[in-house]
């Protein structure tokens, strides 16, 4: 819990040995989270080095839930302080928004060193104005023992959820909603959750999981990377609270507000009363955020969100695990493809795990590709080299095919027997006559159309982890493999687009123009290639 509210408040960092002379003895054990504030008898006198730098018989002290004491005094009381504050704030919900102090002592400025609140939220109103100090600026032993009060156990529905049934919810959506439910069981009055976790996706930024009471129901949201430039999101609470600038809390129910968030006038005229955001940390030290609102016309109380902040370290865990696996899957099958990243994802990641299949191999290269890097320069290049990758990689799954890797400007697919050779030749043929017509709308400025080199052979190939003990390839291997790269490069000089063996040219709807047999580089015996009909240069240039 402390780390929660070092996140939120950057304020509740004081550990003192102990804190002035005093002890409490009508405090009992609290079933929740509390913050109480009582005065200090007698005399309390701190001091930096041999200075003293705050005394009074005003002080008062501030217990709240997980935290140490901490002690707060009249501004007028506090010595050296700057006459005003600094920039810098933190936030914290349960007791406002923290005023920064520099502190001079001995002619030495000490920055931040000090803080209040102005204003104060209700629980923290009897030190509204009072001044406390920052860790290392007063001597820690000076201040005599005193005992503090209990911070209790919390308990009932919520915490019940999460220590029998939360482990069992089989997706985010589904956590986020479970969540809800017990927080309204509980007693939290909450009309609006929302949930941002930050993925680990090419497209994808975040998913926002946001459950509205007046339906029940969570909407599930992809923030895209472009999106993250949108006004909505860089004036907004989740971006503070994602950069590590602390929570934020905002009663909506007074007249003048600390925070200018266009989201909050959203949810003001919706009927919300208090508004809240907090970090959700995970292991790895990514920080994603939990907002709340409630309409209950006194807003949240402090009980409540320490509740919900008890529970939210744990809370956080239950969305990691489930954040990881689907980062695995993503990243898995970004760099591996789909069904192959989730056959390494299943079990399938020791050196010789695989299976001996017949499939169609693709293999598709960007013809020109050294000229078009050197007169097209750096950056273009890559433009046009990601547009060939879309559209290749667009096309083959079209067609029911999985890219297996890049090599270079050339794509390797394969187009398992699934539902017999003949569907899976005519897939493949059918999706490079898509490549080269979709390749064709593409206008490379000083050298024309963008265009292809494609070989598609079929045979018997083993699909499956090969390399080192520690670093393993998924791939495919067999002689279709290399004759589909050799009719590839076949393609470029015969001038051919598309060039496939005989049963790929069999099964395919297309005509196709037999050219004899060739010998192929590393290939023993000749093989017999055909090139679809419509595919054929000469047949094209009269077009």
């Amino acid at each position: 819990m402390q780390l929660l509210c070092q996140e939120l408040c950057g304020v509740c960092l004081f550990e003192p040995a102990a804190n002035a002379y005093m002890t409490i003895m009508a405090l009992v054990d609290s079933a929740g989270y509390s913050i109480t504030v009582m005065p200090i008898d007698g005399r309390v006198t701190l001091k930096h080095g041999e200075v003293v730098v705050a005394s009074s018989t005003q002080a008062r002290i501030m217990h709240e839930t997980r935290l140490a004491p901490t002690i707060y005094f009249p501004r007028a009381d506090v010595f050296g302080l700057s006459e005003t504050p600094t920039d810098h704030r933190t936030f914290c919900p349960f007791k406002g928004t923290a005023t920064y102090w520099d502190l001079t002592v001995d002619g030495k400025v000490l920055e931040n060193a000090a803080w209040s609140y102005e204003p104060a939220l209700p629980d923290a109103s009897d030190v509204e104005g009072y001044i406390a100090f920052m860790p290392g600026v007063v001597n820690d032993a000076a201040m005599p023992p005193m005992m503090r009060p209990s911070d209790g156990h919390v308990s009932g529905a919520l915490i019940d959820w999460i220590m029998r049934s939360a482990w069992q919810c089989p997706d985010p959506a589904e956590l986020t909603r479970q969540f809800c439910e017990k927080l309204v069981e509980h007693g939290v009055a909450v009309s609006r959750l929302n949930i941002v976790i930050w993925s680990r996706h090419p497209q994808i930024a975040g998913v926002a999981y946001l459950w509205k009471a007046s339906t029940g129901k969570v909407e599930v949201n992809n923030a895209h990377h472009e999106n993250l430039t949108d006004i909505g999101y860089t004036n907004s609470p989740i971006r503070h609270v994602t950069l590590g600038l602390g929570g934020v809390r905002q009663p909506l129910n007074v007249g003048d507000v600390a925070f200018k968030f266009p989201i909050m006038d959203e949810l003001k005229e919706e009927g919300a009363t208090d508004y809240v955001a907090m970090p959700l940390n995970f292991s790895d030290g990514q920080i994603n955020v939990m907002t709340m609102a409630t309409d209950h016309p006194d807003g949240f109380t402090t009980a409540n969100l320490g509740l919900v902040f008890e529970c939210s370290a744990v809370i956080s865990r239950f969305f990691e695990v489930m954040t990881l696996r689907a980062n695995a899957e993503t990243l898995l099958g970004t760099y591996l493809g789909r069904a192959t990243g989730a056959r390494v994802l299943g079990g399938e990641y020791r050196r010789g795990d695989g299976e001996e299949i017949d499939a169609a191999i693709l293999f598709c290269d960007l013809r020109g590709s050294s000229r078009l890097e050197e007169s097209l320069g750096h950056e273009a290049y890559l433009n046009l080299l990601n547009r060939f990758f879309d559209t290749t990689v667009n096309q083959i799954r079209e067609e029911g095919g999985e890219v297996l890797k890049f090599i270079g400007d050339a794509v390797l697919a394969i187009f398992p027997d699934e539902q017999g050779s003949q569907q899976s030749c005519s897939n493949a043929a059918k999706a490079a006559l898509a490549i080269v017509d979709k390749l064709a709308e593409i206008d490379i400025p000083g050298h024309g159309r963008a265009e292809c080199a494609v070989g598609i052979a079929h045979g018997h190939v083993t699909y499956g982890n090969v390399g080192s003990s520690d670093r393993l390839d998924f791939t495919v291997i067999g002689a279709a493999a290399n004759v589909a790269a050799r009719l590839s490069d076949l393609g470029k000089s015969l001038g051919e687009p598309v060039l496939v063996t005989e049963p790929i040219a069999q099964a395919s709807n297309a005509s196709s123009h037999s050219l004899g047999a060739h010998s192929l580089h590393n290939v023993g015996m000749p093989v017999h290639v055909f090139a679809p009909k419509q595919s054929v240069a000469a047949d094209r240039e009269a077009v």
